[in-house]
């Protein structure tokens, strides 16, 4: 259990009286987490540009509404990777949940469970994959990061197999992750007890010993980062479906597919990489394109609001997944949050479908967004 830092309020039992949307979390985790987790959660990497413009990535579409359309038969269920869900609004893998809460990703695996979502849970999970999917549903996916030895990533696939995982979340994009500036500001350092509990009994990571003319970048740290044949090894050792988490340049998208994954996550790693990356939502109607329609594609990146949601959906998604407002529940109110967030998230995507005169997920296209005309300088 993670003791509370100074400043942070024990999670409440109860939904707060005054939580209208599923955006009202992030304001209320403010009490709810030490300020430096907090700002550790919130910031992402650098000057944040790339968080900001995630968020800001939204503001420039506007949903069509339309007139007389029947939606009486109307529902959210979507197909991904051969496999239905209920909604289109997944958990996505976010490490060390037991900054937010005591008991971590147990409480989201409650609360996925609870409202049908898909959870993907985290390699650097606080607890283990096995104790988290006895609380999850059966709708639950893992994201994998490769290990520094063979051996390690394949028992990682082993153990998720054997607990009931149904698909695998390779992450690619993060080899480097540069602390943002606001966590240093604010003094964040990773509490004692965050630890990945799944990597126990691993082999360290082993800093390679570099020449004084190489680069602590490109021959130090870029040297364990996965390669192509890292990729194909992994696909070669699993029956479960594979989807790649990290992609935002139509290239990579192609050349991912004929290489024989299952689907695809347009993600910039919620602005934890590269400071100044494509917001998601920019980068995905772009790989839609080069895709075609039907291979799998969900999105990762600053979903807020049900509106936020279908506009990833209308652009090309099959599927979200939601990072930062999962830990912001989960500190306010533990399960019940998570689980109320999704609750909101869904009926909020439920409003916009049926004004803009959608009965199911397949009709959100292109032709119900307009692009919002620039401000003028």
């Amino acid at each position: 259990m993670t003791t509370p830092l100074p400043g942070a309020q024990p999670p409440l039992g109860k939904i707060p009286a005054d939580i209208g949307c599923a955006a009202d979390y992030e304001v209320l985790a403010q009490r709810f987490m030490a300020p430096p987790s907090f700002d550790y959660v919130a910031g992402g990497s650098g000057r944040d540009l790339t968080v900001a413009a995630n968020l800001a990535a939204f503001a420039r579409w506007d949903i069509y509404p339309r007139l007389l359309a029947d939606v009486g038969a109307g529902h959210t269920r979507v197909t991904v990777a051969g496999q239905t869900f209920a909604h289109p609004v997944f958990l996505a893998p976010v490490a060390f949940q037991n900054l937010a809460h005591g008991a971590g990703e147990l409480q989201s695996a409650r609360a996925a469970h609870a409202v049908d979502s898909c959870l993907v849970s985290s390699t650097l999970s606080s607890c283990t994959l096995e104790d988290v999917a006895r609380g999850a549903g059966p709708q639950r996916w893992f994201q994998l990061y490769f290990q520094q030895r063979r051996e390690d990533t394949l028992d990682l696939l082993t153990r998720a197999a054997q607990a009931g995982y149904t698909a695998i979340v390779v992450t690619l994009d993060a080899p480097i992750q540069v602390p943002s500036n606001r966590a240093l500001r604010a003094g964040f350092r990773m509490p004692a007890d965050c630890v990945a509990a799944n990597l126990r009994g691993y082999a360290a990571v082993a800093t390679p010993a570099l020449a004084p003319d190489q680069s602590r970048i490109f021959q130090g740290i870029m040297s364990a980062a996965p390669s192509w044949d890292d990729l194909r090894w992994l696909l070669a050792q699993t029956s479960l479906p594979v989807l790649v988490k990290g992609v935002l340049h139509p290239d990579d998208a192609v050349a991912l597919r004929a290489s024989g994954v299952a689907g695809l996550v347009v993600s910039n790693h919620g602005g934890r990489t590269l400071d100044g990356a494509p917001a998601s939502l920019d980068a995905l109607p772009a790989i839609r394109a080069a895709l075609g329609p039907g291979f799998p594609l969900l999105f990762d990146g600053g979903i807020r609001s049900g509106a936020d949601v279908f506009k990833a959906l209308a652009l090309g998604a099959d599927a979200v997944l939601v990072g930062r407002l999962q830990m912001y529940a989960l500190s306010v109110a533990g399960a019940l949050g998570v689980a109320h967030m999704l609750k909101l998230l869904r009926e909020e995507l439920e409003v916009c479908m049926a004004l803009a005169g959608c009965a199911s997920v397949a009709e959100i296209g292109p032709g119900t967004l307009l692009r919002r005309p620039e401000a003028p300088c």
